[in-house]
């Protein structure tokens, strides 16, 4: 029933996201305004605005100008809600899953917000970094992750290895990588050094095949601009809910531990 509940509140929040991803690049208010039909504006009523079950009633279909909807909005509430469940699945009813179930809010719809207009916008990822503070301050107090400077050494390794990156080649990332990565490097810090290590590793990997796939597959190009904050922020998470078990098995394979 824990799960079931979790599962639930991460779709609600997930269905949140997808404001978060239509009108924070528009500069729109995603305060107070109303849910509304991309397509022709029309109001969304709150029976027509249930996560994933609307868009399946509806077809994935707007009511009232029957314009399809985007598979992208119920795949983002599904998203999060996953991310929600692994979270609680491995740190409970905690602070870190606080934590992390905010952050699992903002990284979906960055990759999303990437995908769709190739920047990672600073009015979601700044404001972040407060939010985030206040949470690991929170969660120290109460005894959980690692020793207090942790986040602060993650920030300092993962954004600076961007940052790094950044000021020899800047017409290859943006700055707005760097930032992230400083954010993702600042929760990984947290969970420990094989987060970290797991995160700074396993983004560049991933961003790599990609690249590589879609070269073999003709759909890039060499000159082909490609978002990089979805591999970022994927490798990043692998490192948050994985890191200290890969770190260890690795550790182990080298006979170090």
């Amino acid at each position: 029933m824990e799960i079931a509940a979790v599962a639930v509140l991460g779709l609600l929040w997930g269905s949140f996201t997808n404001v978060l991803i239509a009108r924070v690049p528009a500069g729109e208010n995603w305060v107070s305004d109303g849910s509304r039909c991309p397509r022709c504006g029309a109001p969304i009523r709150w029976y027509d605005n249930v996560p994933v079950l609307s868009f399946a009633i509806l077809r994935g279909r707007c009511r009232a100008c029957r314009e399809p909807i985007s598979w992208r909005y119920p795949i983002v509430e599904v998203a999060v809600a996953s991310l929600w469940v692994l979270v609680f699945l491995q740190w409970g009813w905690s602070v870190t899953a606080l934590l992390l179930a905010y952050l699992a809010v903002v990284s979906v719809a960055l990759v999303a917000i990437d995908l769709d207009v190739r920047r990672l916008p600073f009015a979601l990822v700044l404001p972040s970094y407060g939010v985030v503070a206040v949470l690991l301050l929170v969660a120290t107090v109460m005894g959980e992750g690692a020793t207090w400077w942790m986040p602060l050494a993650g920030l300092g390794a993962l954004g600076g290895f961007y940052a790094a990156v950044w000021f020899v080649y800047p017409a290859g990332m943006g700055f707005g990588d760097v930032v992230t990565a400083g954010l993702l490097g600042l929760v990984a810090g947290h969970l420990g050094w094989g987060a970290v290590a797991v995160a700074a590793i396993a983004g560049p990997l991933i961003g790599g095949v990609f690249v590589i796939g879609g070269l073999l597959a003709g759909q890039l190009g060499r000159k082909s601009a490609v978002p990089y904050g979805p591999a970022l922020i994927a490798g990043a998470w692998l490192g948050l809910l994985a890191g200290g078990a890969i770190s260890d098995a690795y550790l182990g394979m080298l006979g170090v531990v």
